[in-house]
């Protein structure tokens, strides 16, 4: 079965209740939770339940100022990072600031210990707060892996969150499911069973992201080549979350969504084999496997839709 089959399956599985993963990978993720939770009562909570209080206004400059909501689990909180300002939501508010040249206000739900179910009711303490959001950052995953949340059941709820935060107008950017096989504490053979199951989810959750009409940006490892260089730099002292410097990485690929998704990002500013339109499932798969990919909706010969699904675009932005 070809990765793109794969990422179709897992999506349809959560729209129409079906199965999720293979055995052998459903079987594999649930001996990586429980090495997880094992390193994770190893290395102890050096940062305790949550990232710094980073809610607040960013930048200056007139106009109407712009809300930025982010919902999601630890990552998505900043759990790890020293200040408020070094974690992703700042440091996205702060370059959506930059570029807008106009004010930029954060408004943080996301909680430690999330997974894919606690999205609705994020995004429902979100829309409370603020009506009308924007943007809203999403970044989740990592925990489904370990809580052995079933995929489709994840996927499920990632799409119910989408379609309410849709509704309230707010454009949507998904960071994907990252890659625990980087992650120090799990260890071999577990990091490659690992990779394939974290990969699988992403793939279904851009695909859930692009049929709602959000952006995906594919985490995925990342960080992995620069931790094998040099781990104290990219990774925190738990070595399960970012350092600020691993922080910066991933929103260095998330603020151009975000900028892009609100007409803020350059057009020009791209790399390399910019953009291609695919099926969304070859598009979801691809992105799984080539970190810092966007993936959006997109039209081909005028049409959203082929003989395949949704049409999709898969753009690999500058990082500068």
């Amino acid at each position: 079965m070809s990765r793109a089959s794969r990422a179709r399956r897992a999506a349809a599985a959560a729209a129409f209740g079906g199965g999720g993963l293979t055995a052998l990978t459903a079987v594999a993720v649930g001996v990586v939770a429980v090495e997880a939770r094992l390193a994770r009562r190893w290395v102890g909570r050096p940062f305790g339940d949550a990232g710094p209080e980073a809610d607040g206004v960013y930048g200056a400059g007139p106009g109407t100022t712009l809300v930025l909501g982010v919902v999601g689990d630890s990552s998505a909180d900043g759990l790890g990072a020293e200040t408020a300002e070094q974690t992703p939501g700042a440091i996205v508010a702060t370059g959506l600031a930059a570029l807008a040249g106009r004010r930029v206000r954060l408004v943080n739900k996301a909680v430690v210990g999330a997974d894919s179910r606690d999205l609705p009711g994020q995004v429902d303490r979100l829309l409370a707060d603020v009506a009308a959001p924007d943007a809203v950052l999403v970044m989740v995953g990592a925990n489904d892996v370990t809580h052995r949340v079933r995929p489709p059941e994840a996927v499920r709820a990632l799409g119910e969150a989408m379609a309410r935060l849709r509704s309230a107008g707010a454009e949507v950017v998904v960071g994907t499911c990252p890659d625990l096989g980087v992650v120090e504490p799990v260890a071999q053979p577990l990091r490659t069973l690992a990779r394939r199951g974290g990969r699988e989810l992403a793939a279904a959750q851009t695909i859930a992201v692009v049929e709602a009409g959000g952006r995906s940006v594919s985490l995925g490892d990342l960080l992995g080549p620069e931790f094998r260089a040099a781990p104290t730099e990219l990774f925190s002292a738990d070595r399960f979350h970012p350092s600020p410097a691993g922080y910066a990485r991933a929103a260095a690929v998330l603020l151009p969504a975000v900028g892009a998704a609100l007409d803020l990002w350059p057009a020009q500013e791209r790399v390399g084999r910019s953009d291609r339109v695919v099926p969304v499932a070859q598009a979801a798969a691809a992105a799984a496997h080539e970190p810092g990919t966007e993936v959006e909706g997109a039209r081909h010969h005028g049409a959203e839709r082929g003989p395949l699904g949704r049409w999709a675009r898969l753009r690999r932005r500058s990082e500068r």
